[in-house]
């Protein structure tokens, strides 16, 4: 498959990105195409649509050989599960799909045509093979199962985040940094109080502990 574009996004590790798509509506992505395919007609339309799907490859978790199981971190990372029951990256094509909301279309920038994105759980500089429009009618079954539903958390953390280190933090860029801590990003089997706990966002290493219910930022260090 061809490489059709990249998306940029705030995140330049895999720790701290949401889990799934859309669970963070705040956080922002910019879509910008690859030479061959920076031509303004192959988008034509394309405003006309809320949401899209992103088709991209987990280009940080290639690895050789396939396992038929995995162990989900949010089971615990005890309970092995069918790769095929699961959203690991560790899959046989490491490919992963995320439904994100269309913010804007710029058909003519330096870059060629870019999209703007919002809610999606996408590393900086990950690869996209495909976008395709989010059709509500078809796309959205309300009367869907969940078998992981009993193992999430029912409510997002409480963030603590004191002034001294929210300060550091660009005004545009704390409402998105906030719904991402309270989503509590660590393993199922991870709940030292006293741990420390951090991820790189916006150009920040944001490091914080939790305990229960609460998150509680400790530092704020630019890169």
């Amino acid at each position: 498959m061809q490489i059709i574009a990249h998306i940029h996004t705030e995140f330049p590790t895999k720790f701290g990105v949401p889990r799934q798509s859309g669970l963070a509506g705040g956080l922002r992505g910019t879509i910008v195409f690859t030479p061959p395919y920076r031509n303004p007609d192959a988008l034509r339309g394309i405003e006309g649509f809320s949401h899209i799907w992103l088709i991209w490859q987990f280009h940080k978790a290639l690895r050789e050989g396939f396992s038929p199981t995995v162990l989900p971190p949010k089971l615990g990372g005890k309970t092995r599960v069918g790769v095929f029951a699961t959203r690991s990256p560790f899959r046989p094509n490491a490919i992963g799909l995320s439904s994100v909301r269309l913010l804007d279309v710029e058909l003519h920038t330096p870059d060629g045509p870019v999209l703007h994105v919002a809610g999606a759980d996408l590393v900086d500089g990950t690869p996209i093979f495909d976008i395709k429009p989010y059709l509500p009618y078809a796309d959205c079954h309300m009367d869907a199962t969940d078998a992981f539903a009993e193992t999430r958390r029912d409510a997002p953390l409480q963030v603590v985040f004191p002034d001294e280190w929210l300060c550091m933090i660009p005004a545009g860029k704390r409402e998105a940094l906030f719904e991402v801590l309270a989503l509590d990003t660590r393993p199922g089997y991870q709940h030292d109080p006293g741990r420390r706990y951090g991820f790189n966002y916006a150009g920040f290493d944001v490091r914080f502990t939790i305990d229960n219910d609460t998150l509680t930022v400790v530092e704020v260090v630019k890169l």
